[in-house]
């Protein structure tokens, strides 16, 4: 039997390269597009088995180039997003709401079996916020151009290659003190990124008919406990000192000037609003798939990286253990 194609937009990423093992392990072949294969290219290999991927250099926008992938595509998966918009045209309306309604509608011009959009929780309820804006717009046009098509609203999705988890490690690892933007009471289910792979993989091989799905992690924790728990894995002590709102505004319109912002004025509106499931929508425990993976054991098995002595800091190496048993 002829393994099924699935095209993959934002292959490259901390989800891409989850996914991309999971569904080659799976005897599925994958064509990813990447916009630059001479840097990711490699990496983009390495996650597949061999024979079953095929990359593809294009930018997402040249229509007829990306056209052309969908004639032997069977499925579609659209990874791509961003947290913050850049001056060369990576605007959230063009790569929120432009690219996935070009993608569903390709996918409808060729009869695609499925496409799947990945989004982001929370989105409705931004109405103050670019991104969310840009987002279920997006959601809106996959779903009126094509029928077959399911939306996947993730919370903060976790992983070893993540920019969430690692990156607060490397903050609160190197600032004596760490702001709490509203006071750290803003609620997260953090989802790790192979639970979410496997709920993607679920819909490709069993096929759904749910249109949004909320996809969440087993646990809901504060801005507040997230800290806490990352500070207690690098074994270090910090203020984490509340903001008030005027000074929260100033420091984001400060962050936001660095080539990769710290922290946006459109990235603290959203932090107004709990990033947890709404009650509207099925979520990944509601089809079958509740996540098992919780963000503290998880985080535990790569955060030694961000402690003093680094690999020699486990649990392995505790010397005090050591001199016990000698």
């Amino acid at each position: 039997m002829k393994a099924k194609n699935c095209l993959i937009f934002g292959g490259s990423g901390q989800i891409g390269s989850f996914l991309i093992r999971k569904l080659t392990k799976n005897n599925l072949r994958v064509t990813v597009v990447t916009r630059n294969i001479h840097q990711r290219g490699l990496k983009i290999k390495t996650q597949a088995n061999a024979g079953y991927i095929d990359i593809i250099e294009s930018n997402i926008f040249e229509e007829k180039k990306i056209e052309k992938l969908f004639i032997k595509a069977d499925f579609c998966i659209n990874l791509i997003g961003i947290l913050y918009e850049k001056r060369k045209g990576d605007t959230f309306k063009n790569i929120h709401t432009t690219f996935p309604t070009l993608v569903a509608k390709l996918c409808r011009k060729y009869n695609l079996e499925h496409f799947v959009h990945v989004s982001a929780l929370g989105v409705n309820q931004a109405k103050d916020s670019k991104y969310a804006i840009s987002k279920l717009e997006g959601e809106k046009n996959v779903l009126e151009n094509f029928s077959k098509s399911t939306i996947l609203r993730p919370s903060v999705v976790f992983s070893n290659s993540d920019n969430f988890s690692t990156q607060f490690m490397t903050l609160l690892n190197r600032l004596p003190v760490f702001p709490l933007y509203y006071s750290g009471k803003t609620k997260f289910m953090p989802i790790h990124c192979s639970d979410l792979t496997n709920i993607i993989y679920h819909i490709i091989s069993e096929g759904s008919d749910t249109k949004i799905i909320e996809c969440v992690g087993p646990e809901m924790l504060t801005f507040k406990e997230i800290l806490e728990i990352l500070l207690n894995l690098i074994n270090k002590k910090r203020l984490l000192i509340p903001f008030p709102l005027p000074i929260a505004k100033l420091s984001a319109k400060f962050f936001q000037l660095f080539p990769k912002p710290l922290l946006t004025e459109d990235q603290l509106r959203l932090l107004k609003y709990d990033n947890v499931p709404s009650g509207k929508y099925k979520t990944n425990s509601d089809i079958g798939l509740p996540s098992k993976l919780y963000f503290k054991n998880e985080v535990k098995k790569y955060s030694y990286m961000w402690r003093d002595g680094g690999e020699f800091s486990s649990e392995k190496y505790n010397l005090g253990d050591l001199e016990k048993k000698s």
